[in-house]
């Protein structure tokens, strides 16, 4: 697989060009960062101690020239660019980034008539796998139960709550055939009065180098249920992001998530 990346002279950007670099069936193809970026023109493996032959580029057609695949996890803005030009040239799309309103969701939508995207707020295959056991649990505490989520992220996180925080509650509100638009409780201040039982709350923590903490709480009465993920480092979203790559392989059009990646859309 020839694979470019967005942000590569990010934190995560150098994450995803290692694993890439270190992994057996894909080739770093291609490397992109913002006009202006100290490393533009470097050698994008550079910081591993080892030569590429890929330099960063901010011309779109010089990053991709021989790619198959982009991953994205930069910001709504750049993704947005990268993806009408990945869409236009048939490259596969894999995308981490968070902060998206409803029209670049649909602008990834349509692109997705295109070519083949994988787009999820959270690569990690144990965040994934805490999805569905979250939908199998508010399931099973629809009555009874008042639902929280709590998230804790770096002090550089720009959006809040988290892309991840927000899919939870779309799943929890889903299994309980609710929108979040609807019962979604985003801060609390003053005089809140009882809280509404079909509410979904969210908490947001900032500080520090926080990966990513994300914890679910069903407090019932003489009771409390808490489901958690935390990420000590951002590899596993990485290998991820690797295995949405593999996954879009033999997909020419479509829009997949990391459930349809990890094969939990049915189970």
């Amino acid at each position: 697989m020839n694979i470019a990346v967005a942000g590569a002279s990010g934190r995560m950007g150098r994450m995803l060009i290692e694993a890439i670099c270190n992994a057996a069936d894909a080739r770093l193809s291609g490397a992109l960062d913002i006009a202006g970026a100290p490393a533009l023109g470097s050698d994008a493996a550079a910081f591993l101690g080892r030569t590429s032959e890929v330099r960063i580029e901010s011309d779109l057609a010089a990053g991709l020239a021989n790619a198959g695949f982009l991953i994205d996890f930069t910001r709504p803005e750049g993704t947005l660019r990268h993806l009408q030009y990945c869409a236009g040239h048939g490259i596969k799309l894999i995308i981490g980034t968070t902060g998206f309103d409803a029209a670049g969701k649909a602008a990834i939508a349509a692109a997705a008539e295109r070519t083949a995207i994988v787009f999820a707020p959270n690569m990690s295959v144990g965040v994934n796998v805490t999805m569905k056991l979250l939908e199998m649990a508010a399931r099973n505490f629809a009555e009874g139960y008042d639902i929280e989520i709590i998230e804790a992220h770096h002090r550089h996180k720009v959006d809040a709550p988290s892309g991840t925080a927000l899919q939870m509650g779309e799943v929890i509100a889903g299994a309980l055939g609710r929108k979040l638009d609807d019962v979604a409780v985003y801060e609390r201040h003053g005089v809140t009065g009882e809280r509404e039982p079909s509410s979904i709350g969210f908490a947001t923590i900032r500080g520090g180098d926080i990966v990513g903490d994300h914890t679910v709480l069903f407090a019932g009465s003489g009771e409390r249920i808490e489901i958690s993920h935390k990420s000590s480092s951002r590899v596993s979203y990485a290998h991820g992001a690797l295995r949405a790559a593999r996954f879009l392989r033999d997909k020419a059009t479509g829009l997949y998530d990391m459930q349809d990646v990890l094969g939990l859309r049915q189970s």
